[in-house]
């Protein structure tokens, strides 16, 4: 029982993982803008392509499945670029702390068959 509901923990800790890389990709792109409108534009639309990606070809009921090698790129994408992201923007402690999280995550996710 216990362990089930570590594994329902898990999984929600995922969904709230998915969440905080949509924004940072957001956060990101309103950074890089160089005007108002830029700005705007790109913490829009970033996150909204990467949500688009995601959920065709990398959540669990997507409408294409990929193969597990290119799942696991695809995943490697949308999880872990976004530390890159944070690291470019100087915000080492948050970087960390979101990868070594996005990186548990997936451990158990993969030891739990989930």
């Amino acid at each position: 029982m216990i362990l089930d509901v570590a594994k329902l923990i898990n999984l929600g800790q995922r969904f709230i993982l998915e969440i905080c890389a949509l924004v940072v990709y957001g956060y990101w792109g309103f950074k890089i803008g160089n005007s108002g409108f830029i700005k705007g534009l790109l913490c829009i639309i970033i996150p909204v392509g990467i949500a688009v990606i995601w959920g065709g070809f990398g959540s669990p009921k997507a409408s294409i499945q990929l193969s597990e090698p290119l799942h696991l790129v695809l995943e490697v994408i949308i999880f872990l670029v976004p530390v890159g992201l944070l690291f470019s923007l100087n915000e080492i402690k948050l970087a960390m702390v979101y990868g070594i999280i996005v990186i548990i995550n997936r451990i158990l996710i993969y030891i739990w068959g989930q």
